[in-house]
């Protein structure tokens, strides 16, 4: 069935999505709805990245568009201001280029270049300002998007995201030094460690300038709260190991929960994918519960004040978003030309990515 009831292409097609990969739940329970400023979306990240020179312009002709980078955004963060979901959608994109080069320091045994760009990255992210005009375009790329993000909710808000970006930067470290020396993390280890590389926190926080409001201690760390923004991620981290197995085996990762399950719980690789697809399951099984509590957490916040009614509407917005998640999540899997290993020359080597030494200049 086709993920919008109009497709995003100029050849609309209906996506075939392999059976063990399948989520009728998905389907039938999240419809998918796109924000509006898509189009415009889209073409201002694809202009984005040549500007940063992130990607070459060869590249972001034949890839860009393909890889559906803008698509999961304008999914997931609906009723965003457009200048808001811009500066996502270009952070998202400066996210998957970091992690790709992240990935081609390791293939290439390049320690001294991402020892670098860690403490770059860092400094970039307490002093965005001061690195515009890096040397390095993701360097630069990413202060670009960090101060446009830092402009739109008070400092307290932005020293939020600081703290949880320094964690994911962290986070990467860890996953270079076990991916370099053929480090298998055991499953509660893998899972404590895939909330920071796959940021849950940082899309979480992303959904109060999107909702135009900082949300207070009490609401973010209300139980339903935060159980649904959880279970959101998690779902998405879990459904994002399921769908690039194939991938990360053939480019010998050591980070996926099912290599974790495979290695330290003795399952067989179709053992493992059953397990995988449980959790997922399980997380949206959850969610439709948690959900409700949550949706009731934003009425009992509306009590009448006008900081009452701010609140519950902005909970309200956050929620509704975390459960656009699930579906923009499911169908980008199965859109992104990020997870077509089988179309690749080299199932080892993504066609997207600059393979050359450029972390060594």
């Amino acid at each position: 069935m086709p993920a919008f009831p109009h497709s995003t292409t100029s050849t609309p097609t209906a996506i075939a999505v392999p059976p063990s990969l399948a989520l009728p739940v998905i389907e039938a329970a999240f419809p998918r709805r796109l924000h509006p400023y898509w189009p415009r979306l889209q073409e201002k990240t694809r202009t984005w990245l040549l500007e940063m020179r992130l990607m070459s312009a060869d590249k972001v002709a034949e890839y860009a568009d393909g890889l559906c980078y803008t698509d999961l955004m304008a999914g997931y963060y609906l009723g965003a201001p457009d200048d808001v979901l811009q500066a996502i959608a270009d952070y998202s994109a400066w996210f998957f280029v970091w992690d790709d080069r992240h990935d081609r320091d390791i293939v290439h045994r390049r320690p001294a270049a991402w020892r670098r760009l860690r403490f770059r990255l860092h400094a970039a992210l307490e002093s965005p300002r001061t690195h515009l005009h890096h040397e390095d375009p993701l360097v630069a790329g990413f202060a670009d998007s960090v101060l446009r993000l830092y402009s739109f909710l008070p400092q307290s808000w932005n020293r939020r995201f600081a703290r949880h970006f320094h964690q994911v930067i962290d986070a990467y470290d860890r996953e270079f030094r076990n991916r370099t020396e053929g480090v298998i993390p055991k499953v509660d280890e893998y899972l404590a460690l895939r909330r920071l590389t796959f940021a849950h926190w940082i899309w979480t926080d992303l959904l109060e300038p999107s909702a135009g409001l900082e949300l207070p201690n009490s609401v973010r760390k209300h139980p339903a709260y935060r159980r649904a923004a959880l279970l959101s991620q998690e779902f998405a981290a879990w459904y994002n190991d399921l769908c690039s197995l194939p991938k990360e085996i053939a480019g010998d990762e050591v980070h996926n929960l099912g290599i974790s399950l495979i290695k330290h719980e003795g399952l067989t690789l179709e053992e493992a994918v059953a397990d995988m697809r449980r959790r997922v399951e399980k997380c949206v099984e959850e969610f439709l519960v948690v959900e409700r509590d949550a949706l009731r957490l934003s009425e009992d916040l509306d009590d009448g004040t006008v900081r009452g009614k701010e609140l519950g509407t902005a909970v309200r917005a956050c929620v509704r978003n975390m459960r656009n998640w699930f579906s923009t999540v499911y169908w980008f899997h199965h859109e992104s030309g990020r997870y077509r290993v089988d179309s690749w020359d080299d199932r080892s080597t993504p066609p997207y990515v600059n393979n050359e030494a450029a972390g060594e200049k």
